[in-house]
């Protein structure tokens, strides 16, 4: 098929943080280079989700005035709190006994979403072209194997697979370098990692699953500036997870439950987790006479230093999630992402004035390792695997390691795949999850109701199985089909016949968040998620 191509020096896919702040640094570089950025979401923000204490450092750097300019970076952490939780309360730790990496003086809650959208104003006045509703589909290679940038996704294409009278081809993006900043799980760096071997030596990437709602408070419940993180109930101690809580704006409160993708129960819910969590009462108090207002989920990475895959291949490099640049102890990754953008960019802009084209960035990963960033990493690289071992015991071995040794233990621990933990379910424990109540807790497709999602039925299905025998001999035989249950969007549902009889896996893929859960849970790895078609998906506002 012949394509409509462009060509351009570098091309950024996905634009949150990382790609926003390469597209950014890349003009203040040179303001000369012809730069283009796409985006899946159906405009700068749409897909974007985040608890979010962002860390201002990587943002200092990137934009110092950005305070003058109007940054919606409006509120400030006033306080912190960390909360161990029980079924009825809780016990406090004072500041004091709490690593610094808990600590958020100096940082702000925002809305990512948009801060995403003030950066995408930022990169549109300096000449960057932004072009929302673009899935990037599929990489494009030269004849001597390197990356030369990517195919935007066919639009129009039928359920079978066959074009319609809306079929519209997809682009050919060609640039002399293409930087991947899809987040975590992105697909495309799944094909990349692959290709060029990029994994050798690393650690596995393990993953969170993040929920979140977005809430209007009461005034008299309402803390603006408040954080709250906690450990402990609703899960057990031996799975990890916590919530976050934060206040900002105008009588606004995110609260959220991450839990880790290495849990072994296959009955396990996470949105039903953090359903559960609500009813607790220093949640239920707060949100008591209050209105939900948003909902969505994400996977986010959390395997931190020695999980990081070799970040640069020939024509191009992954940036931010796409690598897995979180700092899983600090519960952030936006200002990761902003530096690693920023010193990708500035690699990619050297060897373009230099005359090089396609050849591997190496600036990158050398200014990465001399940088605070990777000092940041380096400190927290044991802190997923200390908190696999256990609330209790990672708890306190963690803490040890950054009050002691302050992160510079003589050990670096390593991770296993979170899709190889998960038990048979014969060798598990069903969990009884109460019915929502419609007030506090909710059930799945009121909450994607919130998340303005929304997909073209008519089109190929974007969650693709690899053999579709297994989810019914293997995944429903083994391990009560857990997709079921680690969805937190209701798209994978066990149906069966009226004789209650002949089961079988139906795919609602109109309910997908995008969150990437089941690419990363399978326990059979035989779900691959690749991009619907471009603009579609969930339209977060606030989130």
């Amino acid at each position: 098929m012949e394509r409509e191509a462009m060509e351009f020096d570098v091309v950024v896919v996905g634009g949150g943080p990382a790609g926003l702040a390469a597209a950014i640094r890349l003009k203040q570089v040179n303001a000369d280079l012809a730069v283009c950025l796409i985006d899946k979401g159906s405009e700068i923000g749409a897909h974007i989700l985040s608890g979010a204490v962002m860390d201002p450092r990587a943002l200092n750097e990137l934009i110092p005035d950005w305070k003058e300019k109007d940054a919606p970076l409006d509120t400030p952490v006033s306080e912190d709190r960390f909360i161990m939780l029980s079924r009825s309360g809780g016990i406090r730790f004072p500041e004091f006994m709490l690593p610094a990496c808990f600590l958020n003086h100096g940082n702000y809650i925002v809305s990512l979403g948009s801060v995403c959208r003030w950066l995408g104003q930022q990169a549109e006045a300096l000449g960057v072209e932004i072009y929302p509703g673009f899935a990037g589909a599929s990489v494009l290679y030269d004849e001597h194997g390197r990356v030369k940038g990517v195919v935007t996704g066919d639009m129009g294409v039928g359920r079978d697979g066959q074009p319609t009278a809306a079929y519209q081809p997809g682009m050919e993006l060609q640039a002399k370098y293409t930087l991947f900043a899809e987040g975590c799980r992105g697909h495309l760096g799944k094909e990349i990692e692959a290709r060029f071997d990029l994994r050798r030596g690393a650690d596995p990437p393990v993953s969170g699953i993040g929920i979140k709602e977005l809430w209007e408070v009461k005034p008299e419940h309402h803390v603006k500036g408040m954080v709250m993180h906690t450990a402990g109930w609703p899960l057990d101690t031996a799975t990890y997870g916590g919530s976050f809580c934060y206040h900002f704006g105008d009588n606004l409160v995110s609260i959220g439950m991450v839990v880790g993708a290495g849990y072994s129960n296959p009955y396990l819910s996470p949105f039903e987790e953090m359903q559960r969590l609500k009813t607790h009462p220093k949640y239920s108090a707060m949100l008591g006479g209050g209105k939900r207002i948003a909902y969505g989920a994400r996977a986010l990475t959390a395997g931190g230093l020695q999980a990081l895959p070799k970040l640069i291949f020939p024509g191009g490099a992954l940036i931010g999630d796409d690598a897995g640049f979180l700092v899983a102890s600090r519960i952030k990754g936006s200002h990761a992402a902003i530096k690693t953008g920023m010193l990708a960019a500035d690699a990619a802009a050297a060897a373009i004035a230099a005359g090089r084209a396609q050849d591997e960035l190496t600036a990158y990963p050398e200014k990465f390792c001399s940088s605070w960033l990777y000092d940041e990493l380096y400190q927290a690289r044991n802190f997923k695997p200390w908190m696999a071992k256990g609330l209790y015991l990672g708890s306190l071995m963690f803490g040890i390691d950054q009050q002691l040794f302050r992160g510079r233990a003589p050990w670096t621990m390593r991770l296993t795949p979170d899709h190889e933990k998960l038990k048979p379910a014969e060798q598990c424990q069903p969990i009884d999850y109460p019915k929502p109540d419609g007030v506090l807790t909710f059930d799945r497709l009121s909450s994607v109701f919130l998340s303005n999602t929304n997909h073209e039925e008519n089109q190929p299905c974007h969650l693709q199985l690899k053999n579709a025998e297994v989810p019914i001999k293997t995944n429903l035989a083994l391990y009560d089909a857990p997709e079921q249950r680690y969805c937190p969007a209701g798209v994978y549902e066990i149906v069966r016949d009226e004789k209650n009889e002949n089961p079988r896996l139906q795919i609602n893929a109109q309910n997908c968040v995008h969150c990437k859960t089941c690419d990363i849970k399978d326990p059979t790895q035989n779900i691959t998620w690749v991009t619907p078609q471009g603009g579609e998906g969930p339209i977060y506002q606030q989130m």
